[in-house]
């Protein structure tokens, strides 16, 4: 089963109460629903899908992440192709390599998001509005801060890509702007 938007958010809520992941997964759906237009126009919803469920068993299961979520999509009758990718996005730790464009979107965006939020939050207007690639650079060469998302997987998703590391930020900050209207970011 492809389960839709709002199947999706109702199984993510069943494992997910803390704000932040309940934000950080509509977040990362939205990034995948705008690179979808661009890269699978005719799969803007399954994309996000994968982007909402892809932290699916972080918030209960951290130890066993991308593990645990795979055995709760099963039990739930989720498509194959959904349990794939999103596992992928913890590529080394579990061993399935992104190699679809939507498992190596994903793979490159998830920890960028974070980062991009969080130089966002240190401007004057809390906004990805007015936010630069400069800016995101700045502080991506910076290890202590959002010392949690990390740049090697950040550098790696975009060379998956085959995209400069400016272009992957420069798609990305688009993107959460897009999303502006829906949450304030």
């Amino acid at each position: 089963m492809i389960p839709t938007i709002e199947q999706a958010q109702a199984l993510l809520e069943q494992y997910n109460r803390e704000a932040f992941h309940l934000r950080h997964a509509k977040i990362v759906s939205g990034v995948m629903g705008w690179f979808a237009k661009e890269l699978a126009p005719d799969e803007i919803a399954f994309w996000k899908v994968v982007g909402l469920l892809h932290d699916l068993d972080f918030e209960r299961y951290p130890e066993q992440h991308c593990i645990k979520s795979q055995e709760i999509m099963r039990e739930n009758g989720i498509d194959e192709r959904i349990i794939r990718a999103t596992a992928s996005h913890a590529y080394p730790a579990v061993d399935i390599r992104p190699e679809h464009i939507m498992e190596k979107v994903l793979y490159a965006t998830d920890e960028l998001t974070g980062l991009i939020g969080a130089v966002a939050l240190m401007r004057p207007s809390k906004s990805v509005s007015d936010l630069e690639v400069k800016s995101v650079k700045k502080k991506f060469k910076t290890p202590n801060f959002a010392a949690g998302c990390s740049r090697e997987v950040i550098q790696a998703g975009a060379d998956m890509l085959g995209w400069p590391l400016d272009e992957l930020i420069q798609k990305t900050i688009l993107a959460m702007r897009s999303l502006q209207d829906e949450m304030e970011l």
